[in-house]
């Protein structure tokens, strides 16, 4: 066995923490080894608990969280090149209180009480740095930790009664009971307890939360046209693409027809010879049609991208107006400063234009059903389809077009947070897409019917299950966060009590000198 503080380690130490903090990626769709994520950072701790400084904890706890930026969003390359590198960099950042904390919480030999004390507050400090990196202006809150488990029932429901939040911190919580019980036998009483705390915990929810309540249901139609080579008629083939599939819906008795982001060029107020087209599809399939416009607005300066529901005598007036953009694919921060990035990647040549508010639209046709629209990279945002859940969303939509990254992980993952958001909300949620990987989750999360996946050009009607009832993540928001940093405040202040109840080191008596004759 190789010394830890050896030269030869030494040396490899800072490429093994950027190695390590790319481990958990592998949790996520496409892999999608959920179970892996209860091991994934293992590694990562146990090279940080040995960090012989602070200063050198905190460089792999940076080069770590940058390895795991750039494993969960490399699919983001053809479009940022090398720009993601600095990204990754800079939010690698976050990591580093994470990483101070592993490695004077669980550095050494921890005693009894020390350990006890690294299972609550490490998976604090884990979260704080996904809470700060959520931020849309960071890139927003794609690849949360417990993000990967959205395809374990009892995670879901950990999910409905404190978010991915509460998820993210059990996972962690369990990674760094591993650790002790790796590195630190007389630990093992606390890290056994942990484990057993969290498998307690997560029975508790078992078994005890409320279930979504079953309230009817709606046949809802799925349009996914496949990718439509670029070119100056690309968006007026799409269209045609989505009207084609979508009039073998008529008379399958649908209740809502879902388009995916994009699929209408040109705004409707300015084409009216479109909205005519989708009124009379909307006639002709006997249901209305959610569609998405991604164009400039004849009302108001900018490109919007927008959701907008048209029925048989037109749109009915419901529109919601893209809030939260994706940074460089639809606008660049910093322009003046950042502007160069559209020279070497796919970066936004114009800044898309932010909506004000979001939006519950009524379903025709159905009362008191009532529709909650976000716009493709809005699902990852947890606070988003909350706030649609209290303003009485029924049904929650994704409309998203990943084509971009159509051979990558990209589309699979953006899938699963359909699954999440679902959990979450006690609502059903449909994620729908121009190419792939279109998919509807129940109000559990679980998976209803087959999902389209990027080699469909296809239609598909789903039998979604309505319910009611507010889960207690609706009812009370991020709590875990709240929870998370008020025990690192406590964590903080008994430190700082500590170092001021420490005497002061006794003065250093001036050299005494002799005297020569």
């Amino acid at each position: 066995m190789v010394p830890m503080h050896s030269g030869w380690f030494r040396r490899w130490r800072a490429p093994a923490a950027l190695a390590a903090g790319a481990l958990p990626a592998l949790a996520f769709p496409a892999p999608a080894l959920w179970w892996f994520a209860y091991v994934a950072l293992v590694p990562w701790m146990l090279l940080l608990r040995s960090a012989p400084t602070p200063r050198r904890a905190a460089l792999e706890g940076w080069l770590g969280g940058a390895g795991y930026i750039l494993a969960v969003h490399h699919w983001l390359l053809p479009s940022l090149h090398v720009f993601l590198l600095p990204v990754a960099a800079l939010v690698g950042l976050l990591w580093i209180p994470w990483a101070l904390l592993v490695q004077r919480l669980l550095g050494g030999s921890p005693p009894a009480g020390r350990a006890a004390c690294a299972l609550v507050v490490v998976p604090a400090g884990w979260l704080l740095s996904e809470v700060v990196r959520s931020w849309q202006g960071l890139g927003g809150p794609w690849g949360l930790l417990g993000a990967s488990q959205w395809q374990v029932p009892a995670a879901l429901r950990l999910a409905s009664v404190g978010g991915v939040w509460l998820v993210s911190l059990l996972l962690v919580a369990v990674n760094c009971a591993l650790v002790l019980l790796v590195a630190v036998p007389s630990a093992r009483v606390p890290a056994v307890a942990g484990v057993a705390g969290c498998a307690l915990l997560t029975g508790a929810v078992w078994v005890g939360s409320a279930r979504p309540a079953e309230a009817g249901g709606l046949r809802v139609a799925v349009v996914q046209p496949g990718p439509v080579p670029d070119g100056p008629d690309s968006a007026e083939r799409r269209f045609a693409a989505g009207e084609r599939l979508t009039r073998p819906l008529a008379g399958r008795d649908v209740d809502l027809v879902v388009w995916g982001e994009s699929s209408v060029g040109e705004d409707l107020s300015a084409r009216p010879d479109l909205a005519r087209r989708l009124a009379a599809l909307s006639a002709e399939v006997g249901a209305p049609l959610l569609v998405n416009v991604d164009a400039r607005r004849a009302d108001r300066p900018g490109i919007y991208k927008s959701a907008v529901l048209v029925g048989p005598a037109g749109p009915t007036g419901d529109r919601y107006d893209k809030m939260r953009l994706v940074p460089f694919g639809e606008y660049v921060p910093a322009r003046t400063l950042l502007g160069w990035a559209t020279s070497v990647g796919r970066a936004a040549g114009e800044d898309r234009m932010r909506g004000d508010a979001p939006v519950v639209m009524g379903l025709p046709g159905r009362p008191g059903v009532r529709v909650g629209p976000l716009v493709c990279f809005e699902s990852a945002f947890p606070d988003m389809s909350r706030r649609l859940t209290l303003d009485g969303a029924s049904l929650l939509v994704a409309q998203s077009a990943t084509s971009t990254f159509q051979d990558s992980w990209a589309p699979d993952q953006h899938a699963s947070l359909a699954a999440l958001r679902a959990a979450e909300n006690g609502r059903p949620m449909v994620h729908a897409t121009l190419t792939g990987v279109s998919v509807v989750h129940g109000p559990s999360g679980e998976r209803i019917g087959s999902a389209l996946p990027t080699s469909a050009r296809a239609a598909a009607v789903y039998e979604v299950p309505l319910a009611r009832g507010t889960p207690l993540f609706v009812r009370f928001g991020a709590w875990p966060v709240a929870v998370a940093f008020a025990v690192l405040a406590a964590y903080c202040a008994a430190v700082g009590a500590r170092a001021l109840r420490r005497p002061a080191p006794a003065p250093t008596p001036p050299p005494s000198r002799t005297a020569r004759g």
